[in-house]
C-alpha cells in the first residue's frame, strides 16, 4: 500500500471474499465462498426497476430514502413485529446493509469508545471500527451451538462501551440468538447505557424450530436499538445495494448525519423497485417461498458435505453451512480453502477471517448454499470425488 495512505487503513488488505472468488475464477471452481445467489431475482422486481427508469426516476433520491420505500419498510416491519414505525423519522435507506453498519459505527463510536462484537463476525465490522478510532472488543461464540460465556460478555462491557453489534441470524455460523440470550444482552445495554446495533439481514431465512426475534421489540429496547437490514438478501438482488435501518428518530438522525457524506443517496429506480417488491411480497406468499426454498437448498448442501465425509454444524438461519475440517492435515482453514478451490474445484471461505485473533478460530470451512440446485449438485459431485482423500487424511 502507498506510503501516503493513512496508518488506519494500511493493514486492511483484500477481503477474503475477493481472494476466494478470484481463486475460484482462476481454477474454474464452483464458488460456494462469497455469499451471493447465482439465480435470478423475482421478475416483478426487475420489471419495476425498468418501469422506474422509463418513468425517469433517475435523479437523486432524498438522502434518507424515497418516501415510497420508507413507507413500505415501516409498514412491513411494523406490522410483522407489532411496532408502529414512523417512515419519516424512523427509517433510513442506505447503499446496502454494509453501508448502514459503517454509518452506525461512525455515528456512535469515537476515539477510544468501545464496540462489543461477537466473533466470528462479518468482516466489515472491524475496519469500520478502526476508521472510527474505536476499540473493538470481541466476545467469542463457541461451536457446536455457538453459545457465548455470559461472564465473558459482561466483562467486555465498561464505562467506555458505547454500543454492541449483534448479528442474528448470524454470519458465518447460522446461529439465531434466543430470547433468553437477547434479553441478557439487552439488560447489559440498559445497565451500561449502550446502543444495540442489530444486523438482521437474514431475518427471512430462518429454519424451524428457530424463530427470529428483533432485539428492538424487547421491553425498553426500542429507544436504544438500531435494526439494520437489506432487501438484497431477501429478494436476491445483492448488486442493487439497497439496505435500511429502523429505529427511534434520534438514532436515525445520527446515522443520517453520516450517510449524507458517504453516499448521500442510493439508486432511485432500485429503491422504487424494492418498494414494489415489499408491497407485494407479504400478500403473494413470497416470504414463505424464500424460507422453503432455502430450507431445500440447506438440505442439498448438507447432503453434499455429508457425502464427502465432512461433518456439518447445526445452522438455524442464513444461507451458510460450516463444515468440520479438523484432522485433515492442513496448517489452518485458509490453506484448506485454497487447496479445496485449486484441487477439488469447490471454493469455500475460511472462517478465521472473521476472528480478531485467528488463533481462536476452530478448523472449519464456510459453504454458501444460496445457489441453484445444479450448482450445489456439481459441487456435491466434486466433493464426493474427494471423499476417499478426506477419509485417508483422517486415517479412516
Amino acid at each position: 500500500m502507498d506510503r501516503h495512505a493513512s496508518p488506519r487503513i494500511r493493514g486492511f488488505g483484500t477481503s477474503v471474499f475477493t481472494e476466494m472468488s478470484r481463486l475460484a475464477r482462476e481454477h474454474g471452481a464452483v464458488n460456494l465462498g462469497q455469499g451471493f445467489p447465482d439465480f435470478a431475482g423475482p421478475d416483478l422486481v426487475k420489471e419495476a426497476a425498468k418501469a422506474a427508469i422509463d418513468a425517469d426516476m433517475n435523479q437523486y433520491a432524498p438522502a434518507q430514502g424515497t418516501p415510497r420505500l420508507r413507507q413500505a419498510i415501516a409498514r412491513e416491519w411494523g406490522g410483522r413485529f407489532g411496532v408502529e414505525v414512523d417512515p419519516e423519522t424512523e427509517v433510513s435507506v442506505t447503499s446496502g446493509a454494509t453501508e448502514a453498519v459503517f454509518d452506525a459505527i461512525q455515528a456512535f463510536i469515537g476515539p477510544a469508545d468501545e464496540l462489543v462484537v461477537f466473533e466470528p463476525y462479518y468482516d466489515s465490522y472491524l475496519p469500520s471500527t478502526i476508521i472510527a478510532g474505536g476499540v473493538f472488543k470481541p466476545v467469542t461464540l463457541r461451536p457446536p451451538d455457538w453459545s457465548f460465556d455470559r461472564d465473558e460478555l459482561r466483562a467486555a462491557f465498561s464505562s467506555r462501551t458505547r454500543a454492541i453489534l449483534v448479528n442474528t441470524p448470524h454470519n458465518p455460523t447460522g446461529k439465531v440468538f434466543t430470547r433468553e440470550e437477547l434479553t441478557f444482552i439487552a439488560d447489559l445495554c440498559k445497565e451500561f447505557d449502550a446502543v444495540a446495533l442489530c444486523d438482521e439481514v437474514y431475518d427471512r431465512i430462518v429454519y424451524s424450530p428457530a424463530q427470529h426475534l428483533p432485539m428492538a421489540t424487547l421491553p425498553g429496547m426500542w429507544e436504544r436499538t438500531l435494526t439494520i437490514n437489506s432487501t438484497g438478501k431477501t429478494f436476491s438482488m445483492t448488486g442493487w445495494k439497497i439496505g435500511y435501518a429502523i429505529g427511534p428518530a434520534p438514532l436515525n438522525a445520527a446515522i443520517r448525519a453520516v450517510h449524507q457524506f458517504v453516499t448521500f443517496a442510493s439508486a432511485t429506480p432500485f429503491q422504487d423497485a424494492m418498494a414494489a417488491a415489499m408491497e407485494s411480497a407479504a400478500s403473494d406468499g413470497y416470504y414463505d417461498l424464500v424460507a422453503s426454498d432455502y430450507a431445500h437448498r440447506r438440505e442439498l448442501m448438507h447432503a453434499a458435505l455429508d457425502g464427502a465425509g465432512l461433518r456439518t454444524l447445526p445452522v438455524e438461519g442464513s444461507y451458510f453451512l460450516m463444515a468440520d475440517i479438523d484432522g485433515l492435515g492442513f496448517e489452518d482453514d485458509v490453506a484448506f480453502c485454497r487447496w479445496l478451490t485449486a484441487e477439488v474445484g469447490v471454493a469455500a471461505v475460511p472462517p478465521s477471517a472473521f476472528y480478531f485473533d485467528r488463533e481462536r478460530a476452530p478448523m472449519l470451512a464456510r459453504f454458501c448454499f444460496a445457489k441453484q440446485d445444479e450448482t450445489i449438485q456439481l459441487a456435491a459431485a466434486r466433493l464426493s470425488a474427494a471423499r476417499q482423500w478426506f477419509a485417508g487424511a483422517r486415517g479412516g
